[in-house]
């Protein structure tokens, strides 16, 4: 993994560098692709307060062996969302997570449900668009108020703030499944997280689809 250390600091637009802005927000999401279940959003802020390389430097040193969400086990997920929460509680950063509904993904579309999630994160946030850097995940865009962001590709691989957003989704969503799987046991939920798996198609098969799946994605009939 080539995330960036402490030190790699990078201009961006209208000259806001991470120097000069007092909150750097990372944004990613989990559950785009799944046949069932809802998609996520997360964003992590870190609060700088003028000193970047501190505050990066404090999380960097307490995320220590952090990866892209894909790249990790459940259990180092888990202990990344807990680290995260710490550092929340100890006014190092701020975080928010929403989901949008797989009923709300088959009446609009799986890009409305992730803008949706994306703009309701950012507004939990309460951050101040003219003094916040927003960097985003593959194709994720920020609402235009927010003058400086930058969408960066297999940015949960290089930038901190957003392989963090991406673990908080990945961990919120999961978390869900795991729960939906004591309602509908009989499509295993808890193991494929509502994945297209050979195993939940044959679910499928067996018991029709549920009230979670997205029945407007290819290939889904009842």
């Amino acid at each position: 993994m080539s995330m960036k250390s402490p030190g790699n600091k990078k201009a961006v637009s209208r000259k806001l560098t991470a120097d000069s802005s007092p909150v750097i927000v990372g944004v990613d999401e989990a559950g785009r692709g799944p046949i069932a279940g809802p998609v996520t959003v997360a964003a992590v802020a870190l609060l700088i307060n003028q000193n970047y390389g501190l505050t990066k430097s404090i999380v960097w040193k307490r995320c220590e062996g952090v990866r892209d969400s894909k790249q990790l086990s459940e259990k180092k997920r888990e202990y990344f969302r807990g680290v995260v929460e710490d550092l929340a509680k100890e006014g190092v950063l701020r975080w928010a997570v929403h989901s949008t509904k797989s009923t709300v993904i088959d009446e609009r579309g799986i890009v409305y449900a992730i803008q949706r999630s994306l703009d309701t994160v950012l507004d939990e946030l309460a951050l101040d668009p003219h003094e916040t850097r927003v960097l985003l995940d593959g194709a994720l865009k920020a609402p235009q108020r927010f003058v400086h962001q930058e969408t960066i590709i297999r940015g949960d691989e290089t930038e901190l703030p957003i392989t963090l957003a991406g673990i908080m989704a990945k961990t919120t969503r999961d978390r869900g499944m795991v729960a939906y799987a004591k309602q509908y046991p009989q499509y295993g939920f808890d193991s494929h997280k509502g994945y297209g798996t050979p195993l939940h198609y044959r679910a499928i098969e067996m018991h029709g689809l549920c009230r979670i799946h997205r029945a407007s994605f290819k290939g889904l009939t009842n």
